[in-house]
């Protein structure tokens, strides 16, 4: 299933300065019946969101229309707890197309890469220079370019370089997953096999 391509990301960002968010938190377990990617951007963070009469939660970040965009900042080990890759369409499926944070789990790291989320990881010391800019302008903006791997708060400049597997990146930057990279190469495989002895 192909998504959007990742290039250059201008955009505001939501700040979730919260440590040791795992998946079930990020989506809740009692969601994950669908099998398709779609509508889980409805449950992301649903017991933060909203109370048991289904209203929102006005004090909860995602429900205050003062923060906005498509970039997400949350606290250190981001997506920790099971392996559940709804975690991962959730975000995406909600819109936000880049998380930020200081330390990412693993696997939900790598489940990001594989539809189309950036997982931006930052310095400590670089994602609290983030939380404080935004506290102090919510509309502040940040620049994540994918293929120069830099992220930019662009009102002081200040930036980082982050890390990125070689073969992910290039995937985003073309807006493939597994499926769409090996489809991509199809003649090049075929071509391949055809020379094969066996």
């Amino acid at each position: 299933m192909a998504y959007d391509k990742f290039n250059i990301l201008t955009s505001s960002a939501v700040p979730l300065p919260i440590e040791n968010v795992d998946t079930d938190q990020i989506i809740p377990a009692r969601f994950l019946k669908a099998t398709k990617r779609e509508g889980f951007g409805d449950n992301l963070f649903r017991d933060w969101r909203y109370n048991g009469d289904d209203t929102p939660k006005a004090d909860f970040v995602l429900n205050d229309s003062t923060y906005s965009g498509k970039i997400l900042v949350g606290g250190k080990n981001f997506g920790s707890g099971s392996s559940r890759e709804h975690a991962a369409w959730a975000v995406y499926d909600y819109g936000f197309r880049a998380v930020v944070s200081s330390f990412f789990a693993d696997i939900f790291k790598g489940n990001c890469l594989n539809i189309g989320v950036l997982p931006v990881q930052v310095s400590p010391e670089f994602a609290d220079t983030i939380f404080k800019a935004i506290e102090a302008d919510p509309k502040t903006e940040l620049e994540i370019n994918l293929p120069n791997q830099t992220i930019t708060l662009l009102a002081t400049g200040q930036q980082e370089s982050f890390a990125i597997n070689g073969y992910k990146k290039n995937n985003m930057v073309n807006g493939f997953d597994d499926i769409d990279y090996l489809q991509n190469i199809k003649e090049d495989i075929v071509t391949f096999a055809d020379k094969l002895p066996y």
